[in-house]
């Protein structure tokens, strides 16, 4: 057996899909919990819930990495939000690291190294030979834009809500243009990774 067959992939040690799942628990504890109740019991709840979920995956013996990344993110929003006392500070964090991502992602079309298919090349443990072909190529180009696309959604929406201290619809935002926004965007890029996979299978010489 060789080494790339026995070496886990990055998706198996980020903890499959379920792992990237509690990657976002916390976050939308701490929305929940703001809405429901007040600042600090979303503090708290929210914390909460990212160490509880990072101890139970390391009773399973689980990847910690997914939920500790969870734990970190709402951690530091729930710093900022507690020490200015206003829970839409909570959303600062990720509404500019949405437009960070739209710009990384629209950068790597620009230079002919579309990121969902060099992220989706590093998660299977596969060969990024699609790139020597131009039909894959753009199917991924095409998908990585869709991504793109709901990044750049999510900052202009949630960056015009808190600018009018919309707290209340910027929790809302936060939940609806999470996974069900991106899940729209994934639905591109399996397109993408199926159109290069059928391409490689055409051409079994360059795969």
């Amino acid at each position: 057996m060789t080494e790339a067959q026995t070496k886990p992939s990055l998706l198996t040690q980020m903890g499959g899909v379920s792992g990237m799942v509690y990657a976002g628990l916390p976050s939308v504890v701490f929305v929940v919990a703001n809405a429901a109740a007040d600042l600090r019991a979303a503090v708290m709840l929210g914390v909460g819930a990212g160490a509880g979920i990072a101890g139970l995956r390391l009773l399973r013996r689980e990847p910690l990495q997914p939920a500790l990344s969870g734990l970190l993110g709402v951690a530091v929003g729930a710093v900022i939000a507690y020490r200015t006392g206003d829970a839409k500070d909570f959303f600062v964090v990720g509404i500019w690291a949405s437009l960070l991502l739209a710009l990384v992602f629209l950068a790597s079309i620009l230079v002919r190294r579309p990121l969902v298919g060099v992220i989706w090349s590093a998660l299977s443990g596969s060969k990024q030979t699609w790139r020597t072909d131009r039909t894959a190529l753009i199917g991924y180009d095409i998908a990585t834009l869709a991504v793109t696309a709901v990044f750049a959604a999510r900052f202009v929406v949630q960056n015009w809500l808190y600018s009018v201290d919309a707290t209340g619809w910027l929790a809302f935002a936060r939940i609806a243009m999470g996974y069900p926004l991106m899940g729209v965007a994934l639905v591109v890029v399996v397109w993408a990774v199926r159109r290069s996979g059928r391409r490689g299978a055409a051409h079994p010489a360059d795969a």
